[in-house]
């Protein structure tokens, strides 16, 4: 049994997109930005998003993973705030967030969000080999294929 939380943490980095959901919103594609150290989980938005929304009454918020590259699926639930961070936001700024902004990172729209996630749904597969191994085997026996973790996280 491998430790789950950790898990997360590693294959988050690896994650390019998931569906980020406040109360009473419809979910939208964000970019995570992973933070172990901090327990934070980073976005870059727009002023006025869905997302700044949910943040600036430090709203329930949910991050929905399925990314079959990164092996990582899961549901995460925390809650998020708006945050001036101009550090941080230097730290994860990148070539594809400044494509949403006409001023790129000068532009007076950008606003950075940190989730703090508090409990979650994780699924970590194996991928590659593994997995169509567990396939093939699972096709010539009567098991089920072993295809990685599940399990329950607290932050």
């Amino acid at each position: 049994m491998t430790d789950l939380k950790h898990d997360f943490w590693k294959q988050l980095k690896d994650v390019r997109a998931g569906l980020l959901a406040a109360d009473g919103e419809r979910p939208v594609p964000m970019a995570p930005h992973a933070d172990k150290d901090e327990n934070a989980i980073w976005f870059i938005t727009a002023k006025g998003s869905a997302a700044a929304r949910a943040a600036k009454s430090g709203g329930e918020v949910s991050f929905h993973i399925a990314d079959p590259k990164a092996h990582l699926y899961a549901n995460v639930f925390g809650t998020a705030e708006l945050t001036n961070d101009e550090k941080k936001l230097d730290e994860i700024w990148s070539v594809v967030a400044g494509a949403w902004f006409k001023d790129g990172r000068d532009d007076d729209s950008v606003q950075l969000v940190k989730m703090t996630p508090k409990e979650g749904e994780v699924w970590v597969s194996n991928g590659g080999a593994s997995f169509l191994y567990e396939i093939a085997k699972a096709q010539m026996t009567d098991d089920t294929p072993d295809v990685g973790e599940h399990g329950r996280v607290v932050f």
